[in-house]
């Protein structure tokens, strides 16, 4: 018998897989449900309450753990916000136990999604979840309210069986992961539980990320010498004036990719520079007064937060030194939002090992270990010595527009779930059905 169980190993397997199948209309409808709650910065409880609905549908017990400014700012792992996060939370609950022996977990997913971008580009509406063949289209169906239904769905196939682990398992639906990912820390930060072992369903299809970079938000403002555009040599336009910062911070860009470590050493350009967001002058014959403008920059694992500010303000102040109005009126730098460091597990690790051999002993395939060049709320739990790790469905233009996933990737990445709690915590009949 695996992992504790009573049911002989592939007669298990495959009525845990066809519990998950039997789930599918359920999660669908969870999932249209979700892309539906438009839940952009400041507006994640629609899809919070969405979700406490869908936990006690599946027979658990739902509660909030409620973000603390305080206990936020005073950890080291958290990043700056200026924000109003009061009356936000994120939504927890916890299987059944039906013994005792197992490893624990923690399944995590986050209800944030970034803005549609441009909803004019969209061939869909991006807030109605639209169906087409096996693509579900819709700001958030990736990234990564897909995973969140897989969540709930292995929770419900579960029950339908009338199993239940052998160590604690906390599903977690957490906000502010697109900006800060202090919604995961909070979690973390809150709670006495401390799980052998996270694994966030984020989109990483067919593949366990065991290193992901850092990432540091930076915010510029510049003051220019606004005039009447018909005499525009006597002023100085902030908006022109920004553009030699900007290419300082792509020569950054471009150094910081010359020699990445490894396991960066085998992704093309692994740092990428964002100029996200800028905004500046209030009239087209007016020479501009202000500029801001908001970047990303990514971080490689073991180098800090700290250096990176110190790189990203050096090459400003160099740039500006260089520029004869920018030498006496320099850029103001600020920071708000991400400022956290990369993370890496070893490849090796017990839980990356029984995730892989999960997900071959449904596909056939064991899931190989990658990097990604984006940051997820792993972290927040690989800092404080918890092993964790992603894995999820297949999506695709995720922050982009017509973002879609796969259904079918859906359903197998709960089915790996189902295996993988199996493998990891245990399973036992312990529930009425």
């Amino acid at each position: 018998m695996l992992g504790g169980s009573n049911m002989p190993t592939e007669i298990a397997d495959a009525a845990l897989a066809e519990a998950v199948v039997a789930e599918s209309a359920a999660m669908e409808d969870l999932l249209r449900q979700l892309v539906a709650a438009p839940t952009t910065l400041g507006n994640e409880e629609p899809g919070q309450e969405l979700m406490r609905e869908a936990f006690r549908e599946a027979g658990l017990d739902p509660r909030d753990v409620p973000l603390d400014v305080e206990a936020l700012r005073a950890s080291p792992f958290s990043s700056p916000f200026s924000w109003d996060v009061s009356g936000k939370a994120n939504v927890v609950a916890d299987l059944p136990v039906a013994g005792e022996g197992g490893r624990s977990l923690v399944l995590h997913g986050h209800v944030d999604v970034v803005g549609p971008a441009s909803e004019r580009l969209w061939r869909t509406p991006p807030f109605e979840a639209v169906r087409e063949g096996d693509w579900i289209y819709g700001r958030g169906a990736g990234d990564m309210k897909a995973g969140l239904v897989a969540i709930v769905g292995v929770a419900r196939a579960l029950r339908s069986l009338g199993l239940a682990p052998l160590a604690p398992v906390q599903l977690q639906s957490v906000v502010e992961e697109e900006c800060t990912g202090n919604g995961a820390l909070q979690c973390v930060l809150s709670s006495s539980f401390q799980p052998d072992a996270a694994v966030i369903t984020e989109p990483f299809p067919g593949a366990i990320t065991t290193s992901q970079i850092g990432v540091l938000w930076f915010h510029i403002d510049i003051a220019g010498t606004p005039v009447h555009v018909g005499e525009a040599g006597a002023g100085v336009n902030a908006i022109e004036a920004a553009f030699p910062i900007v290419a300082a911070l792509h020569r950054l860009e471009a150094e910081l990719n010359e020699a990445p470590p490894a396991p960066y050493d085998e992704i093309t350009h692994p740092i990428n520079l964002n100029i996200g967001v800028i905004s500046g002058g209030d009239w087209p014959s007016t020479v501009a007064a202000e500029c801001s403008f908001s970047c990303r920059i990514a971080l490689y694992p073991g180098m800090t937060v700290a250096d990176m500010k110190a790189r990203v303000e050096t090459t400003i102040a160099r740039a500006s030194a260089a520029d004869s109005y920018l030498a006496k009126h320099p850029p103001v730098v600020r920071y708000d939002g991400f400022a956290c460091e990369g993370i890496t597990i070893p490849d090796d690790a017990p839980l990356v090992r029984t995730l892989s051999t999960a997900h071959e002993r449904l596909t056939g395939a064991a899931a190989p270990t990658m990097a990604t060049t984006a940051t997820t709320d792993a972290r927040a739990f690989v800092q404080h010595g918890i092993p964790a790790v992603c894995l999820g469905p297949h999506a695709e233009a995720i922050h982009g527009v017509n973002e879609r996933v796969l259904w079918p990737s859906v359903i197998q990445t709960t089915q790996v779930l189902a295996f993988f709690i199996r493998d990891w915590c245990g399973l036992a009949q312990g529930l009425a059905q």
